[in-house]
């Protein structure tokens, strides 16, 4: 036994493969090892140790991933008429906004989270939004955004050395030392080759609104907070020399066939 050392093991844990001579020298060393005892089925395996018990674990796990994905497909709300309804309204008004926003089915994470809404009283959106800054691994949810507020009005709380949470300026020091004018605000470019990723610079004197105009957005927006001193992998659109900025009209303009099938398919 690997926890007390004087019994002889008759368990072996299916999670951290250590040994266990009892039920209470089992809970012990899920209590040190914070182990909860369920197989890892997607732990790392070499060729070597390859075995037919592995290839038929795998095609197991392969058919619950299956009919979990059909459950979801199959829940009531995805056929909810509200839900249709809510869905097909919230496009609709992103598109007299010159924005294409696009859903995604049930299931997915960011379905699942998104909060965005639509205030018809006030004829504004209040968005779900992810703020990403990549130079210190952090990322923030915002819910409620409306789309009257500016960008720098919504970064004042993370890299405003005044007007920041302690907390996260601490986390965000990079970003609240370095001037206002090295902070860039990027927004991948969706519905693009997986080997051509762009990014399209937002202006933070403008609301985000304004900045949302004419791009193309699956279920709320994220944005990616750099600053120009330091490296990163990301190439805007238009600085990289091989091709032209975009034309936000023209991206617009160009709703999928297949989008508008989903909009037909809900009203």
């Amino acid at each position: 036994c690997e926890t007390c050392s004087k019994e002889e093991a008759k368990y072996r844990c299916p999670r951290c493969m250590k040994y266990s001579c009892s039920l209470l020298c089992v809970k012990k060393h899920k209590l040190a090892l914070s182990c909860n005892g369920v197989r890892d089925k997607t732990a790392f395996i070499s060729v070597n140790e390859f075995t037919d018990l592995n290839l038929l674990s795998d095609y197991r796990f392969l058919e619950d991933v299956g009919r979990t994905a059909d459950a979801a497909a199959r829940h009531c709300i995805v056929h909810s008429p509200a839900t249709k309804r809510l869905l097909y309204c919230l496009r609709n008004k992103a598109r007299g906004c010159n924005i294409e926003l696009k859903t995604l089915p049930v299931g997915f994470t960011k379905r699942r989270e998104n909060s965005t809404t639509f205030n018809s009283m006030e004829n504004k959106f209040y968005w779900h939004l992810k703020l990403v800054f990549p130079h210190c691994h952090a990322e923030y949810t915002l819910k409620g955004v409306p789309d009257d507020k500016t960008l720098a009005d919504i970064l004042k709380p993370y890299i405003d050395p005044v007007e920041s949470d302690p907390v996260v300026c601490q986390r965000l020091k990079i970003y609240t030392a370095s001037p206002q004018s090295d902070v860039r605000i990027l927004m991948k470019i969706e519905n693009r080759r997986r080997n051509s990723v762009r990014y399209n610079e937002l202006d933070a004197s403008r609301s985000l609104l304004d900045n949302l105009k004419g791009k193309v957005i699956i279920e709320y927006p994220t944005l990616f907070v750099v600053l120009k001193t330091l490296k990163n992998d990301m190439v805007v659109l238009g600085q990289d020399g091989g091709e032209p900025a975009e034309n936000s009209d023209s991206e617009s303009s160009s709703l999928s066939s297949v989008e508008e099938g989903e909009i037909r398919d809900s009203s």
